[in-house]
């Protein structure tokens, strides 16, 4: 049986929650139905309530900024001519002039289950704007696309929020983006009046690929279940002057810089026995972003077994590996990095000076996994009352 998502079961069976409202929308290319309808275009044809506004995160309401980092304007759409506002310009979160004349503010974003993918941090800006001006807002659900049962990774320090970070959670945090709104606003004193309407038929151990529901990419440079399946240890790449893949056919599983011997690098890593993934001498030449035109050698991460694979010990070790063995040439990115114009990229994406400490002091992975054991234990514990599935 196929999952229905939240915005299926929100227009079939929970428009009540809204009736009569004027509502807002926040949605972007992977606000789609099972039928790949847009939430936009669906909602706007409706008739018991009335969509009066759009709001687009990080690369547009519909993905039409491509690269990275590149603010989106304010417009209308040219399908339901509505206002749209960027959250990703000026202002990361709604004004209260932008939300003056709705009533309630549907959610509808495809998260990937990691802790600095945006998109989150959007939503709870959301909901702190809807709680300063007694607005409802309501999230549609969808699945976690690398499931909802593995969690990985060291609670975010909160000397280090950001827009990559604004809670202590784990980078793989397993939670759908539903579940994550009732734990932020609960645990972290939001106290927005939030409601979720949940999927159906969706289970925790469920990778996208299972779900029957189409692919859309949720941003340009995870084109693929693949690329999400790395991305919570591949984007730790964006904190350095290595290439992450940017500006090719495979971001995030593609990694490198124009002095490293591939095999060399792909001996080393594939040395360390990490479980579930297997490393390809490969060589690039990115079209766009970090050495753009200029030939890379690298590797390829091929994972072998996903639920044994561990993306975020992965990513630390990798940058580790690169690190001692070309200290010389390697080296950490500097701000501004996502509105962080003081500290380093690497230290808000770790969310953890003391990870960041292990891979300068190139640790290796029994060593990582320590670092962040009684964390994951921790908000395992933490996060029980806001799983909705099973």
């Amino acid at each position: 049986m196929s999952v229905r998502p939240g915005i299926d079961v929100f227009l079939e069976e929970r428009k009540s929650l809204v009736r009569g409202a004027r509502v807002g929308a926040v949605v972007h290319p992977a606000s789609v139905r099972a039928s790949l309808e847009h939430t936009a275009d669906a909602l706007a044809g409706e008739r018991a309530f009335r969509l009066a506004a759009l709001f687009g995160p990080q690369h547009g309401a519909r993905g039409e900024k491509q690269d990275n980092m590149i603010e989106s304007g304010h417009y209308r759409d040219p399908q339901t001519g509505l206002p749209v506002y960027s959250l990703y310009s000026e202002t990361r979160r709604p004004t209260a002039e932008m939300l003056r004349d709705l009533d309630v503010l549907l959610f509808d974003l495809q998260d990937v289950g990691t802790r600095v993918y945006t998109f989150a941090h959007t939503m709870a800006y959301c909901m702190e704007a809807c709680a300063a001006i007694g607005k409802r807002m309501v999230v549609l659900d969808r699945p976690n696309p690398i499931g909802g049962t593995h969690v990985e990774g060291n609670l975010l320090d909160p000397e280090l929020r950001s827009f990559v970070g604004l809670f202590p959670i784990p980078m793989r945090h397993g939670l759908t983006i539903g579940e994550l709104a009732l734990l932020v606003n609960s645990e972290f004193g939001i106290g927005c009046e939030l409601a979720v309407v949940e999927m159906q038929g969706w289970r925790r151990s469920m990778w996208f690929d299972r779900t029957g529901l189409p692919w859309v990419l949720p941003s340009p440079n995870l084109p693929t279940l693949d690329s999400a399946t790395v991305y919570p240890g591949s984007v730790l790449v964006e904190g350095t002057m290595l290439s992450e893949g940017r500006g090719t056919t495979r971001p995030f599983e593609l990694i490198g810089a124009p002095y490293i011997d591939a095999r060399r690098l792909a001996d080393r890593l594939n040395g360390l026995s990490l479980p579930g993934v297997r490393f390809r001498p490969a060589y690039f030449e990115p079209t766009f972003q970090k050495w753009a035109g200029v030939l890379c050698g690298g590797v390829q991460l091929h994972v072998t077994d996903r639920e044994a694979f561990e993306p975020y010990c992965t990513g630390v070790a990798l940058i580790a590996a690169i690190r001692a063995m070309y200290p010389e040439s390697f080296a950490w990115r500097d701000p501004p990095y996502e509105y962080e114009y003081e500290r380093r990229p690497i230290e808000i994406l770790c969310g953890s000076r003391a990870v960041v400490q292990a891979m300068e002091a190139g640790a290796g992975p029994a060593h990582l996994r320590e670092l962040w054991r009684d964390d994951v234990a921790r908000f395992r514990k933490q996060r029980e009352p806001y799983l909705l599935y099973e």
